[in-house]
């Protein structure tokens, strides 16, 4: 049973390295990849059920046991990142057969896309901290070509900064582990909590974890990192911003929640008063960059770094309840960000711009796309009963209890601006009077809708069937506040 754990890495691995050989063969591509990422997401579903059930799940690769070998480590919230990041690749791919364009489709994308997942998931379920680097560094080169892939000017000039600033943070990871390891002699991550915890976390280890905090903030793109992201994340073609916008940078918040839950949580009154203040800042930023911007893509852009803040705030008063509440919100906006990425990037099909200036009435001709887009924007803004409600209200009950309140003030204050920022895209785009008529649109939505119609509801069944996966996810929280259930299902103490 402890063979499942590696299945989520190895079948895109094994998929994307069969995709090369079928280079020539377009439709073959998708069927491949189509078969293999929805067979991703079932045995996904599955591990989260043996998760809940059995407990966590460890696969100790080479039969080396922990700490001295390679493991792997399926607790809930791995399990549960695991199946949320392959719905959203799966989603991203359906809407890359209709929308990514036959060129791009020739030059290895579908592969690409694969070993991305490969990058991605294996993040989420590597157990030590140096092969957290490398399915980092799998996930980054992915990442690579997918910025760049297609050659257009702005894809080639964001590309630059894009990888010059990763490979300077990976720089940087390489420089903490090894200091890391220096100072305790281990890079298992069960292994690190448990000769911390000895330690009593000195005044060198929590330097070092300030540099990790540096390394995951740079991916995670928390204030005042977070300067690459914008101008990045706009250049690619849609399912490529949804894809970076959903996963990559929510990597960097799960390696800043795993790290200081499980390794770096002996110095909180510094290294959590930290995280709590950069979540305030990066949660001002984000909104008004939202709301300050007219081209569409940037306002879903700059709401990312809002959804980042508000899920930090939840780690940095690291209790149960707000740290289900961070859980539950990362979930969450996995799929929603996923899904306003989509939807705006039809509304750019339809009008052939993304300048929302020269958009309007697109709700007369495309009425099921508009009223998707409203469910999507009332979820993101946090209003009950829909998904982003739950999360944000865990996050404020435990950050009130500790006393955080300018920090509440801060989530509370974000939400009306998100829904304001997310609605003059509703209003201006969707209602008033119609720029361009139905002959004079660019592109068509046939085949663009299916995949955006499975993430949304996904994100209603999410809210409204909270009762459900609370107790999931609530079963991560208490694993993340109490290391020694992680220490003795890896170690076997």
């Amino acid at each position: 049973m402890n063979n499942l754990v590696i299945l989520p890495i190895l079948l895109p691995l094994v998929t994307g390295i069969v995709l090369i050989f079928v280079n020539k063969y377009i439709t073959a591509q998708k069927w491949i990849s189509l078969l293999s990422t929805v067979a991703t997401v079932l045995i996904s579903v599955y591990l989260v059920q043996v998760v809940f059930n059995e407990g966590i799940k460890t696969l100790e690769l080479g039969n080396w046991r922990a700490p001295f070998g390679i493991v792997l480590v399926a607790d809930m919230l791995s399990a549960l990142l695991v199946l949320t990041g392959s719905i959203v690749i799966l989603a991203c791919l359906i809407y890359s057969f209709k929308n990514i364009g036959k060129e791009r489709e020739s030059y290895y994308y579908y592969a690409v896309i694969q070993f991305l997942t490969v990058g991605v998931l294996g993040a989420f379920l590597t157990g030590d901290i140096f092969n957290l680097f490398v399915f980092f560094e799998v996930m980054l080169m992915s990442s690579y070509v997918l910025i760049v892939h297609g050659g257009t000017k702005p894809q080639l000039r964001e590309s630059i900064k894009y990888i010059l600033v990763n490979v300077i943070s990976s720089a940087l990871f390489v420089i903490a582990v090894g200091y890391l390891y220096a100072v305790t002699g281990t890079v298992n991550i069960a292994d690190l909590s448990s000769k911390i915890s000895e330690l009593g976390q000195p005044g060198i280890t929590t330097v070092i974890s300030i540099l990790f905090l540096i390394v995951f903030g740079l991916k995670g793109a928390i204030f005042p990192l977070f300067f690459w992201l914008p101008g990045s994340y706009q250049a690619p073609p849609t399912p490529i911003t949804a894809l970076f916008g959903a996963l990559l940078t929510k990597v960097g918040v799960y390696s800043i929640i795993r790290t200081f839950t499980i390794i770096f949580y002996h110095d909180t009154d510094f290294t959590h008063t930290l995280i709590g203040i950069l979540a305030g800042f990066t949660i001002v930023v984000g909104v008004i960059g939202a709301i300050s911007h007219w081209d569409v893509k940037k306002i879903i852009i700059y709401n990312i770094l809002t959804a980042v803040g508000v899920i930090l705030v939840g780690v940095s008063t690291f209790s149960t309840t707000s740290l289900t509440g961070s859980i539950f919100y990362l979930i969450h906006d996995m799929i929603i960000k996923a899904a306003l990425f989509l939807l705006v990037g039809a509304m750019i099909v339809i009008s052939g711009t993304s300048d929302l200036k020269k958009m309007g009435g697109l709700i007369s001709h495309h009425p099921y796309l508009g009223w998707m887009f409203f469910i999507a924007t009332i979820s993101l803004a946090g209003i009950p009963p829909f998904s982003g409600f739950i999360g944000k209200l865990l996050i404020v009950q435990g950050s009130l209890k500790a006393g955080h309140y300018v920090l509440v003030g801060a989530i509370l204050l974000s939400s009306l601006l998100v829904l304001y920022s997310v609605m003059k895209i509703f209003i201006n785009g969707f209602w008033g009077e119609a720029k361009i008529r139905k002959e004079e649109e660019k592109g068509a939505t046939k085949g663009l809708l299916l995949p955006i119609t499975l993430l949304l509801s996904l994100s209603i069944t999410l809210g409204f069937g909270a009762e459900w996966f609370y107790p999931y996810i609530n079963a991560a929280a208490e694993v993340l506040t109490d290391p020694s259930i992680y220490i003795q299902a890896v170690l076997k103490e």
